[in-house]
């Protein structure tokens, strides 16, 4: 756990119109991701559009400032974003 010690949440509150732009910065960033769950609420006849991305961050020299700029400059993102010290 000690080289995967960030965990970072991304909530997308326009989830059909930030989507794309939120994958193409975590393709970006890909190398750094071990872990990647996402969450919405589904239901059979309708889905939500927004929902909650999980990550875990490994490696040595995180960016995690700047995946956390360039995600915050989509609209309707919020990002944050906490480090596990055990």
């Amino acid at each position: 756990m000690s080289d995967c010690p960030i965990i970072m949440a991304i909530v997308q509150e326009h989830r059909n119109e930030t989507a794309v732009k939120v994958q193409d910065i975590l393709t970006k960033y890909g190398c750094f991701i071990r872990v990647r769950l996402g969450l919405h609420d589904a239901a059979m006849a309708e889905c939500t559009n927004s929902g909650i991305i999980l990550l875990q961050l490994c490696g040595e020299n995180i960016p995690v400032k700047e995946m956390e700029t360039e995600l915050q400059a989509v609209p309707n993102v919020k990002v944050t974003h906490m480090t596990l010290n055990f």
